[in-house]
């Protein structure tokens, strides 16, 4: 396998929001070289690649002066139980600046104004405050790649980073690449690296049996930052926490602040109390404050349930299907003008869609994780869920806070991490040299069935034990014998192997955490525990082995 040196002051894995805003800001910095590699292409990769309609972002003179006030409004959903398990500090830091960041991407050209105005709709309580600030994200991955060029960052497409590499001081000096249409190692010589993989869209069954891509996210978020770090003894945290998302049935999207109409059950009756008439400025919350009420009512004997825009005025539902397109929606809207479907004549019947896995990588208030010059932005975070506006405004403290680091170290060497890199490519050889195994599919339909089976909707500590058991029974056999007929299919069995141990991670922080929080459901604890408010359940590695600790949440 051929091999190629890559060297660089700032590294960030990952071309997202949040990679390409640290890349951009570590420019801006005078950091001398600084590289985004990707494993896509990160004119169209990761979550943010269709676009996006909401901008998580406090304004003063529209969300008043009080940001403690306004936080905790945005904490009063369910989707606030993972949100509230970062760090508060840094959570402030990126509300801080978000608008400052707003104004920026307006002066790039990704319009962050609506006919002229600072428009905060969806995702709201009527009455409450508006976190959300409406603008047109179709061209907004273009517009940063753009922006990231001129400054003079250097972009790696098609290259999967494996594996971080780290001294003997457990401080960060590289990360091996692979590159995914050539037969090419790609070895980073780097100071300091941004983790901005996104988050983790596959450890759980589709909504759709049997196919794999019908999920809101991407197919390609597979936690690769997280499982990589998990490996060289970072720490992980919220993994026991999962979150759910609803849309319409059988047509997983995103989009559910866009939505201008009420949620009703098959008596036509609303299913939350919140809003009985759509209203454009606030949308229809209630499954926001609990993820599984849709699922709950059908079980009760009152679905299907059905979002309802009949009734809108044609100006807003303009207004609604100009955000459906910038939210990436482009394929539900062609559906239903070929099917004829009318939303001012035409309720859509809206599902509950399978569990995500929570957590992510904790950070402190300048993104900094737990290995010394490894830093984390955007969906890598607990908090990251699909929030454009953490990614951009923590992918600018991540660069900032990755050129200091850079600063501070006169040089790394990549040498003394041979063996690492030797051993990473017998692997790759190995999976791509076995003639006969379980593939890439093969072996994430097995796990996720594990996932759903025994660390899903109902979890108790016997079945959790179990089901711990039978995954590491499969793991291991997966690391022994899965195999790849091109490097397409070896890209997707390193996916697989790092959702292997991100799963791994997952039971056992389930089975740690005994009470109910948000989504993680304890039979056996049926109690939310008020002595484990502002604690964080974080495991890593120690020696090769996983330990699970608890620690305050921002320390």
């Amino acid at each position: 396998m051929k091999k190629q040196r890559v060297e660089a002051d700032v590294l960030c894995i990952g071309g997202g929001i949040a990679g390409l805003m640290a890349a951009i800001r570590a420019k801006e910095l005078s950091a001398q070289k600084v590289v985004v590699v990707e494993k896509g292409n990160a004119l169209h990769s990761g979550k943010a690649r269709a676009g996006n309609d909401h901008f998580e972002c406090y304004i003063p003179d529209i969300d008043g002066p009080d940001m403690l006030a306004f936080m905790n409004e945005r904490y009063k959903t369910q989707v606030g139980a993972i949100f509230s398990a970062t760090n508060i500090k840094l959570v402030q830091a990126c509300y801080r600046r978000s608008f400052d960041v707003v104004k920026l991407w307006d002066s790039w050209g990704i319009p962050m104004r609506y006919r002229g105005k600072w428009e905060s709709a969806g995702h709201c309580f009527p009455g409450g405050v508006r976190g959300m600030l409406k603008y047109e994200g179709q061209m907004q991955k273009p517009i940063l790649v753009k922006k990231a060029i001129e400054r003079g960052v250097e972009i790696l497409n098609r290259v999967m980073v494996v594996e971080l590499l780290c001294s003997n001081d457990g401080s960060i000096i590289g990360a091996i690449g692979m590159h995914t249409r050539e037969d090419k190692l790609v070895v980073f010589q780097a100071k300091s690296i941004v983790l901005g993989t996104g988050g983790v869209d596959k450890l759980y069954p589709p909504p759709v049996p049997g196919c794999m891509a019908s999920i809101p996210g991407c197919l390609t978020l597979t936690g690769d930052g997280r499982a990589m770090l998990y490996r060289v003894g970072g720490e992980l945290a919220a993994m026991e926490l999962p979150w759910r998302h609803v849309g319409p049935r059988y047509f997983a999207r995103f989009g559910q602040g866009t939505w201008v109409g009420v949620l009703r059950d098959s008596q036509g009756k609303p299913v939350g109390p919140y809003v009985t008439k759509p209203d454009k400025k606030c949308g229809d919350i209630t499954p926001e404050v609990d993820k599984s009420v849709l699922e709950d009512f059908v079980r009760k004997g009152r679905g299907p349930i059905y979002m309802d825009c009949r009734g809108i005025s044609d100006e807003d539902y303009e207004y609604m299907m100009h955000w459906h397109g910038h939210e990436g929606n482009v394929a539900l809207l062609n559906y239903m003008e070929e099917e004829g479907i009318d939303l001012r004549k035409n309720p859509v019947e809206f599902g509950t869609y399978a569990m995500f896995a929570g957590g992510g990588v904790p950070v402190n208030e300048n993104a900094e994780t737990s290995i010394r010059g490894v830093y984390a932005a955007g969906d890598e975070l607990i908090a990251g869920i699909g929030l454009i506006g953490f990614a951009a405004s923590g992918g600018q403290i991540a660069g900032e806070s990755a050129v200091k680091y850079s600063n501070e170290r006169t040089s790394v060497d990549i040498d003394e991490a041979t063996a690492q890199i030797d051993k990473k490519e017998k692997l790759l050889q190995e999976i791509r040299s076995r003639e006969i195994g379980p593939d890439w599919k093969e072996a994430t339909i097995a796990f996720q069935q594990i996932m759903q089976d025994y660390a899903g909707f109902v979890r108790y500590e016997t079945l959790l034990r179990a089901g711990l058991i039978y995954l590491r029974r499969l793991k291991e056999k997966v690391n022994t014998t899965i195999m790849a007929r091109n490097r397409w299919e070896l890209t997707r069995c390193l996916e697989t192997l790092n959702l292997l141990d991100l799963a791994e991670a997952v039971f056992m922080a389930a089975n740690e955490r005994k009470e109910k929080r948000g989504l993680h459901k304890r039979i056996d604890y049926p109690l939310t525990n008020p002595m484990l408010d502002g604690k964080l359940l974080c495991i890593r590695k120690v020696a090769g082995k996983p330990i699970i600790e608890w620690r305050e949440r921002d320390k």
